[in-house]
């Protein structure tokens, strides 16, 4: 049996009302350093350069992801029966626990530490840090049961399907907290109803009852307009471009001793696996102290740099030709700009919904009527239309506006 609060705790949030916890290694958790360094993490990372009011946090999404998955395993009756208490715990625990280890910055960060934001979770959950012993304080072996959840690598694949599948805890609080905080009201869709015919297929499999088609179909168009409207904004990627080339400057400088460089860097530019204590201070208070001192140093690529990360002066963007690249290679050498820094590449490419590639995780699936399980382009005309069209597909260059006439 896992320990109680004293009371029901409750956290007011603008998606989900209340936010209630009432086990004790939740709450803990909750208040532990390395969650409550996920205050310092913006959710969006660059898309926070066009959505002014895109000020929410980690700490938000993690809580509402949490959230969610409370919700589901005591109100959905087929996971409450799948489920046993310690299942509804560890499932619990990695829904508010998933994005523990990203950076600064939102996925933009990933790049510069060429490490996903995953394995730097699944480190501070097992390697004897403070979430580690919360955890298995309150059940031996806890927090590697935790953590094979978010590395899908459990005994139940249940858990890991209930927070990050297709269509999971973690893409339906981030679609409806980030329309909310962008002002994008087409990410908004009825998550009520999706839980209301969730359904377990053989005790293994989410499904969702052929009712809640609609709704699902909803729920697909909401991700594709806001991965083009908000997150493969071109504005956002410019901002994360010229992080990346910063980064890249910096470690072509420091690549043979990092000694010189601002502290909180350093572990981002030397060779070799970061400490957790180093990367627990890497958030955005730190890192925006430290592009100020760049925007101060010698280095002029790194100087310009910074000050750009500063103060919003961001490249412009066109679509990637042969023809414009040529030309704008041409006005970068005739104003003596370093092609390598000064010109970037981002190719993104989105389909709403991918049913034949991975595992099963990465299908939604769908129980008719008559009983037979379909995957959902077998039961919805409208996602069967989006999964046999054309891909959509984005090709940007990125220069500094200064070298924009004629281009």
């Amino acid at each position: 049996m896992f320990e109680k609060t004293d009371e029901v705790k409750v956290l007011r949030d603008p998606v989900h009302g209340y936010i209630r916890v009432e086990l004790k290694v939740i709450w803990d958790c909750i208040n532990s350093a390395w969650f409550q360094r996920l205050r310092r993490i913006r959710q969006l990372g660059g898309a926070n350069m066009v959505y002014h009011c895109a000020e929410h946090t980690r700490f938000a999404h993690s809580l509402g992801v949490y959230e969610i998955v409370r919700r589901m395993v005591t109100e959905v009756p087929d996971i409450v029966a799948a489920l046993s208490e310690r299942d509804k715990v560890a499932v619990m625990a990695a829904g508010l626990l998933h994005d523990l280890g990203h950076g600064p910055y939102s996925h933009a960060f990933e790049t510069v530490t060429n490490t996903s934001h995953e394995e730097y979770t699944c480190r501070i959950i097992e390697e004897d840090t403070e979430i580690t012993r919360i955890l298995n304080d309150a059940a031996p072996g806890m927090a590697k049961e935790v953590a094979d959840v978010i590395r899908h690598a459990g005994k139940n694949p249940l858990l890991s399907q209930i927070v990050s599948s297709q269509l999971d805890a973690d893409r339906m609080d981030y679609l409806l907290r980030d329309a909310y905080f962008t002002g994008t009201k087409y990410g908004e869709f009825d998550m009520e109803r999706i839980l209301r015919t969730l359904r377990i297929e053989k005790g293994r499999q989410l499904v969702v009852k052929q009712s809640g088609v609609y709704a699902v179909e909803n729920y697909i168009m909401s991700r594709y307009h806001m991965y083009w409207q908000v997150y493969y904004h071109p504005t956002a990627r410019s901002y994360e471009c010229i992080m990346h080339a910063l980064f890249r400057r910096l470690k072509e400088l420091y690549a043979d001793d990092p000694s010189d460089l601002i502290e909180i860097f350093r572990p981002l530019v030397k060779k070799g696996p970061i400490s957790l204590p180093d990367y627990f201070r890497l958030d955005e208070s730190s890192c925006g102290y430290a592009f100020d001192v760049l925007a101060g140093h010698d280095d002029p690529i790194v100087r310009d740099m910074a000050e750009r990360i500063r103060d919003r002066r961001l490249f412009e963007y066109a679509d990637s030709t042969p023809e414009r690249v040529a030309e704008l290679q041409q006005q970068l050498k005739e104003a003596g700009l370093d092609e390598e820094y000064y010109l970037g590449h981002d190719s993104v490419r989105q389909s709403p919904y991918v049913p034949y590639t991975g595992s099963q995780d990465s299908r939604i699936w769908i129980r008719m009527k008559d009983g037979s399980i379909r995957e959902l382009s077998d039961a919805s005309t409208i996602v069967y239309s989006l999964t046999h069209g054309p891909t959509n597909d984005d090709n940007k260059v990125f220069y500094p506006r200064e070298i924009r006439s004629g281009v």
